[in-house]
């Protein structure tokens, strides 16, 4: 059985109070329906994991069911339930899947359980569920092209840029940048060595490098892949482009050793008032106003990524929870995963700071706004992102592979590598791999 862990403090649920469904509770709905039963729970390492193990109780109060919980770094989650998915004996019930890099896998090899006969029995769902409450985008990707639904949408990552109000202040700037020009602009004047005051930081570690450079290039009005998945446009001109200004910025802009740097290392550096802005996911907004972690917490700023010379689009990464066809109790984990999903946890999902739901009407509750630990700008930012959503990685099986190839050119280049070489290097090597997955 997995055990529950304590896998760090929370740091996505600021003051929660409890959540105590009373709708739900005082509905005919019967939450006991699974009473004695016992579910085993896998999630990646996550603010929205955080917000799961803080309230986890609760469900099991509501429910009668005991719910076993891990919490997992999403290197380690995603080979992990694949593995256990492969074989057709997962040790949970209850998966956690970051449908932006495993939706195509996931419908490849029918692994999950189709939802749709759960969401249309009336004793098995809450009537208070509301499927249509989800943003057409999150319910595109949780449905396969057979029409089964694979996974009930969880979070809606957004990539936001993070800015330090003070540092900004001090050079005179009074808002964030609107364009790609404007951000290099501002990123090189505010860079003081110095100080050891870096303008920009961004990922520049393989594999995590990606989704930031995916970011840039939608700026450029451009994917990675064909709309098919067949063919890469990483060494297209635009790619080549949207490079070129990936490494001018890395390069001039950040600080020393930014080739190694993932999401911790550039929020770390964030927190410590040592950078200027930070481009990433608004998932990792919490920790920063996080007393004791962040030295910003009265000088963060959050606004909409900058608009790209052809496009202006925040990259955005779905998550879904699901179930396994293989799962033992099928039953007591749709109340989970109703519950987890339903709108009083999206409701303080949002209200934490523990990521973007995708359910919309979170983003009418004036209540939410003004009892969050965020500002009105975090949710401004919130709402414009939304409108400008497209993903920011590909539908493809090997998306790791990908990751991997890609972020290796990447890489060399914020190293000091030439642009169009590197690109149509890592495209070169990488196309044969998509060929193969493509073919079966």
């Amino acid at each position: 059985m997995i055990r529950r862990r304590q896998v760090l403090a929370s740091t996505a649920v600021l003051a929660a109070p409890a959540i105590v469904a009373k709708a739900n509770a005082q509905s005919a709905f019967d939450w006991k329906q699974c009473k004695g039963q016992s579910i085993e729970i896998n999630f990646q390492l996550s603010p929205r994991g955080d917000l799961v193990r803080h309230h986890i109780k609760e469900f099991e109060a509501l429910t009668g069911i005991t719910a076993g919980f891990e919490q997992i770094p999403e290197q380690q989650q995603r080979p992990k339930v694949a593995m256990e998915m492969a074989t057709g004996h997962p040790s949970f019930d209850v998966v956690n899947v970051g449908m932006h890099v495993q939706k195509k896998l996931v419908e490849t090899a029918h692994w999950m359980e189709d939802l749709r006969p759960y969401l249309a029995d009336k004793s098995l769902t809450n009537p208070d569920f509301d499927f249509g409450d989800f943003s057409k985008p999150s319910l595109a990707v949780a449905t396969a092209a057979d029409g089964s639904v694979n996974v009930i949408p969880s979070n809606q990552d957004l990539f936001i840029v993070f800015y330090n109000k003070e540092l900004l202040a001090a050079k005179g700037f009074t808002a964030p940048p609107k364009t790609y020009d404007e951000m290099y602009a501002m990123a090189k004047a505010l860079t003081d060595p110095s100080k050891q005051i870096a303008g920009f930081v961004g990922r520049g570690l393989k594999n995590a490098n990606v989704v930031l450079f995916d970011n840039i290039l939608l700026g450029f009005d451009q994917e990675t892949v064909t709309p098919d998945g067949k063919k890469l446009l990483t060494d297209t001109p635009a790619a080549i482009e949207a490079g070129k200004w990936y490494q001018k910025i890395m390069r001039d802009c950040g600080p020393p050793g930014n080739i190694g740097f993932n999401w911790n290392e550039c929020q770390t550096t964030f927190m410590q008032g040592r950078a200027a802005m930070w481009w990433d996911g608004i998932g990792f907004s919490a920790p920063l106003l996080d007393k004791n972690k962040s030295r910003v917490t009265d000088k963060v700023g959050f606004a909409p990524v900058p608009a790209g010379p052809k496009s202006h689009n925040a990259a955005t990464f779905i998550e879904g929870i699901g179930i396994p066809k293989a799962a033992k109790n099928k039953k007591a984990a749709w109340l989970f995963v109703q519950w987890i999903t339903g709108k009083d946890m999206m409701n303080e999902q949002l209200r934490a700071g523990a990521g973007t739901p995708p359910r919309l009407s979170c983003y009418g509750r004036e209540d939410i706004v003004k009892s969050s630990a965020f500002p009105k700008e975090w949710f401004d930012t919130t709402g414009i992102s939304l409108k400008i959503a497209r993903p920011g990685l590909p539908v493809i099986v090997p998306v790791t592979e990908f990751r991997d190839t890609i972020g290796a050119g990447l890489t060399n280049i914020v190293g000091g590598a030439d642009v169009e070489a590197e690109l149509k290097k890592a495209t070169e090597a990488f196309q044969p791999v998509l060929d193969k997955a493509n073919a079966g």
